[in-house]
């Protein structure tokens, strides 16, 4: 069965939105990739750009591996860390 990357990552930014400091600028589902766009709200720096591979991992743009979407909760939560935001 093949993965949907698309609804992935609206999973990905449901669980991120719901951290208290990040905000989901934008989810560009039809781009090649496909990806999440999310910062932290207080701060114009921190920010981070999120695509979920074919295997089903969530990576930063720098390639870091954020998890998995067996657990697109915790994933999120990893992201939330890494923009110093506090938890959901």
């Amino acid at each position: 069965m093949m993965l949907d990357t698309a609804l992935s990552l609206e999973r990905f930014a449901w669980h991120a939105g719901r951290h208290a400091d990040l905000s989901v600028q934008s989810i560009a589902l039809a781009c090649d990739p496909a990806y999440v766009s999310v910062r932290n709200r207080f701060s114009s720096t921190l920010a981070e750009t999120v695509t979920c591979s074919d295997e089903g991992a969530f990576i930063t743009s720098w390639g870091y591996r954020l998890g998995t979407t067996d657990d697109v909760e915790s994933a999120a939560a990893r992201l939330a860390f890494l923009l110093a935001a506090l938890p959901a």
